[in-house]
C-alpha cells in the first residue's frame, strides 16, 4: 500500500434505516460545522473523505467500498448487503454497537443471531473497533479467513482545529465520564465514589452529567458530596461546548468495565487532559499507563489523586497519548490502515 493510494483511499459508511444524518465529507469539517461532528462511525467516512450513508442506493452510487453497520433487528443491514454485493461493492461489516453488554443484549434473540451469522459469514470482511469485537467476529467467520481486523475509532487529533486544550491554570477539578445508574458494567455508582473521596481529599470540584432528571438527581443527593462541590451538567450541548467543558477539567475518571471503543477517551484526547480508569480501546492504546485494564479500584484512585496534585504529571501522561494517538487513532493512521484492510479484502 503506497502513501499515494491511502490518500486517495474513500469509503462510505452505510447505517441502513439509522437516523444519524447522511453526510458527505469532501473535506474534514471544522468543529460546528457539518450535521454530525466526525465521531464514531461518522469518523470513518470522515477521514477518507468519504460519504455516511442510511440509504443503500445512495451508498452504492458511492462507488467505493463500503463499511455495512448492523443495527435493530439486522433486517436493512441484510438487505443492504444482498444489494450491495450484486452491484459488486467490497463490504465489510461491524456492529454499530460494540460494547460487550450491547453485543450481548443484541445477540440474545434467536432471529437476531441467525441474521447476524449469515451477514458476517457472507460479507467480504469484519471490521471491529474493539479487539473483543474481533475475536468474536474471527469466531463467526469461517476457519482461518484473515479478512478481520481491530481499527480504533479515529479522532481528528492531527487538525489543530480539534485542539481544545486549555492553559494548565485554567483546569480545576474531575470530570465523570460515565453517566448511566442502570448499566452494570459502566460502574457508575463506583467512580461516583472515587470522585467525591478525591474531592474530599484534595478539595477538587467534580463535575457530572445527569440527563436523566430528578431521579438521577435524587441519587447523587445521596452521595453527600462536600457542599458546593458538585457540578451538574444537564442540558445537552454541542459537540465542541461540550469539549470546551472538558478540557476545563485536570482529569477525567471513570471505572467503566464494558470494552465499548471509547469515545470519552477520545474527547479527552482532543482536550488534551489524562483519562483515568476506564477499559476502552482507546484507553488501552492511549492512555495505557492510566486505564483500568488489570488495576483495582484503589490503585485508580491513587492514579487519580497523582495526577490531581502534580501538573508535570499529568503533562507527561497527555504527551504519552498524543504520542501514541497520532501513530493509532489520528485520522492518517486509521485512514492508512482502512485503505490496507480494502485493499487486501477484495
Amino acid at each position: 500500500m503506497t502513501l499515494k493510494a491511502a490518500e486517495n483511499f474513500r469509503l462510505t459508511v452505510l447505517n441502513p434505516g439509522g437516523r444519524d444524518p447522511e453526510q458527505r465529507f469532501d473535506n474534514l469539517p471544522a468543529p460546528s460545522e457539518g450535521a454530525h461532528p466526525p465521531t464514531n462511525f461518522h469518523a470513518f467516512a470522515a477521514c477518507t473523505l468519504g460519504a455516511f450513508h442510511f440509504n443503500a442506493r445512495r451508498a452504492i452510487a458511492e462507488e467505493t467500498p463500503v463499511l455495512l453497520l448492523l443495527r435493530s433487528d439486522f433486517r436493512a443491514s441484510e438487505r443492504a448487503l444482498a444489494n450491495l454485493k450484486k452491484q459488486g461493492r467490497t463490504v465489510a461489516v461491524s456492529l454499530k454497537e460494540t460494547g460487550l453488554h450491547q453485543i450481548a443484549q443484541q445477540l440474545r434473540d434467536r432471529a437476531k443471531l441467525a441474521r447476524f451469522m449469515k451477514i458476517v459469514a457472507e460479507a467480504d470482511g469484519c471490521i471491529a473497533t474493539t479487539p473483543e469485537a474481533a475475536a468474536i467476529y474471527q469466531r463467526v467467520r469461517p476457519k482461518r479467513d484473515p479478512a478481520t481486523v481491530f481499527i480504533p475509532t479515529p479522532y481528528p487529533i492531527d487538525d489543530s482545529r480539534w485542539n481544545f486544550s486549555v492553559l494548565p491554570d485554567q483546569q480545576s477539578g474531575i470530570f465523570v465520564g460515565t453517566r448511566e445508574w442502570d448499566v452494570p458494567s459502566r460502574n457508575h455508582f463506583a467512580a461516583l465514589l472515587v470522585a467525591r473521596q478525591l474531592c474530599e481529599t484534595t478539595g477538587e470540584p467534580v463535575t457530572v452529567v445527569n440527563l436523566d432528571g430528578y431521579k438521577a438527581r435524587r441519587l447523587l443527593d445521596e452521595l453527600n458530596f462536600p457542599k458546593e462541590k458538585l457540578r451538574l451538567i444537564e442540558k445537552r450541548k454541542s459537540y465542541p461546548d461540550y469539549l470546551r467543558g472538558v478540557a476545563q477539567h485536570k482529569i477525567v475518571l471513570q471505572l467503566d468495565r464494558s470494552h465499548v471503543p471509547g469515545q470519552i477517551a477520545g474527547d479527552a484526547l482532543l482536550c488534551r487532559i489524562p483519562c483515568v480508569g476506564g477499559d476502552s480501546a482507546i484507553e488501552r492504546i492511549a492512555f495505557s499507563k492510566t486505564c483500568g485494564e488489570g488495576r483495582t479500584i484503589t490503585e485508580i484512585a491513587s492514579m487519580a489523586l497523582d495526577l490531581l496534585q502534580n501538573a508535570d504529571l499529568r503533562a507527561a501522561i497527555v504527551n504519552e497519548s498524543q504520542a501514541r494517538a497520532l501513530e493509532q487513532l489520528s485520522f492518517a493512521a486509521v485512514r492508512s490502515q482502512l485503505a490496507s484492510f480494502f485493499a487486501q479484502s477484495r
